[in-house]
C-alpha cells in the first residue's frame, strides 16, 4: 500500500512592508508638539510679559532672562513664546486658505477638463511665472501691515502649486469605473465632485496642507522681517526685524538676540517637514520602492 502522501501547506502570503516612517514622523511631530503647546500655553510658559521692560537693555543671557533683553530690556525667551502664537496661527490659516483655493481649483479643473481646464491652468501658469518675491512684497505693502493680510498674501500666491497636483490626481481619478457608475446612476457633478472626487485626494490634500503650512511660517518671517508684518503682534519675524533695525547684527547681542528666533523657525518648518516627507512616501507608493 502506498504511503499517505503528507498535505503541503502553502506558506502565508507576505503582506508588503511598509516604509519605515515612524522615526521621522515621530521627530517632526515632536518637534511641532512642543512649540504647540508652549504657543497654547504663552501665559503659563513665558516667565516675563513680553510688551514691558523686565531688565537692563542688552542684558546678556542669565539665570533671570535666559536668553537676554533686547535693547528697551523686554525679555527675549518671552517673545519667542508669545511669538510662536501669531507664527503657527499665521501658518495654519494661509495654509488653510491655499489648499482650499488650490483643491477647488485643481479637483474643478481636473474634472470638468475642456475649456475649464485650460482657463484654470492659464491662470495657474501665470501665477507660477510671477516672480514670488516681488509680488509678495507688492501685495503686503498694498493691503497694508496687518495679520489678516499676510494671511491672503500667503494664500493668493502658494494654491497654485497644490491645485496643479491635486488636478494630475484628480485627472486619474475622473476615469474610474465608480465614477462612470456613478454618473449611469444619474448622480449630478456637484455629487461626484463632493463625494468621490475630493474624498479620493484627501490624503494628498493633507500632505499638500502641510508643505503649504512650513513655507506660509517662512513667509511670514520674510515679511515681518521686512517691516510688512503686523507692528503691534509679536512674532519671531518681528523679533528678527527689530534685531536687525536697532543694530543686533553690528554688536554682540545677535547671539541672543538673532540666532533663537532663526532656531525656532528652522525647527517649526523642519517639524513641517519631516511629516510631510512621512505622508508622502505613505501617498505615493513610487517613494515606497528602493
Amino acid at each position: 500500500m502506498d504511503r499517505a502522501q503528507p498535505l503541503a501547506v502553502a506558506a502565508p502570503a507576505r503582506r508588503p512592508r511598509l516604509p519605515r516612517i515612524g522615526v521621522i514622523s515621530a521627530v517632526g511631530g515632536g518637534l511641532l508638539l512642543i512649540l504647540a503647546v508652549s504657543a497654547v500655553f504663552a501665559p503659563l510658559v513665558a516667565p516675563w510679559d513680553p510688551s514691558i521692560a523686565t531688565g537692563a537693555p542688552f542684558e546678556r543671557p542669565s539665570a533671570r532672562h535666559l536668553l537676554g533683553t533686547n535693547d528697551v530690556g523686554q525679555d527675549i525667551l518671552s517673545e519667542l513664546i508669545w511669538g510662536s502664537r501669531i507664527s503657527l496661527t499665521v501658518g495654519v490659516l494661509a495654509a488653510l486658505v491655499a489648499t482650499s483655493i488650490g483643491t477647488v481649483v485643481g479637483a474643478v479643473s481636473g474634472f470638468f477638463r475642456g475649456p475649464v481646464d485650460a482657463f484654470f491652468m492659464r491662470v495657474v501658469d501665470v501665477v507660477l511665472s510671477l516672480p514670488f518675491l516681488p509680488l509678495m512684497i507688492l501685495l503686503a505693502a498694498f493691503l497694508g501691515p496687518s495679520l489678516l493680510t499676510i494671511v491672503l498674501v500667503v494664500g493668493l500666491v502658494v494654491w497654485a502649486r497644490p491645485s496643479r497636483i491635486i488636478r494630475s490626481q484628480v485627472l486619474s481619478l475622473a476615469g474610474r469605473e465608480y465614477i462612470t457608475a456613478a454618473r449611469a446612476v444619474g448622480a449630478s457633478d456637484t455629487r461626484i465632485l463632493v463625494r468621490h472626487i475630493i474624498p479620493g485626494v484627501g490624503a494628498l490634500i493633507v500632505v499638500e496642507f502641510v508643505q503649504a503650512a512650513a513655507g506660509a511660517i517662512l513667509i511670514e518671517s520674510s515679511l515681518s522681517f521686512l517691516g510688512l508684518g503686523d507692528p503691534i503682534q509679536k512674532s519671531w519675524g518681528s523679533v528678527l526685524y527689530y534685531a536687525q533695525a536697532r543694530s543686533a547684527f553690528l554688536s554682540g547681542a545677535w547671539l541672543w538676540w538673532v540666532i533663537p528666533p532663526g532656531v525656532a523657525i528652522t525647527a517649526t518648518v523642519l517639524g513641517f517637514a519631516l511629516i510631510a516627507f512621512s505622508l508622502e512616501r505613505v501617498v505615493n507608493p513610487r517613494l515606497r520602492q528602493r
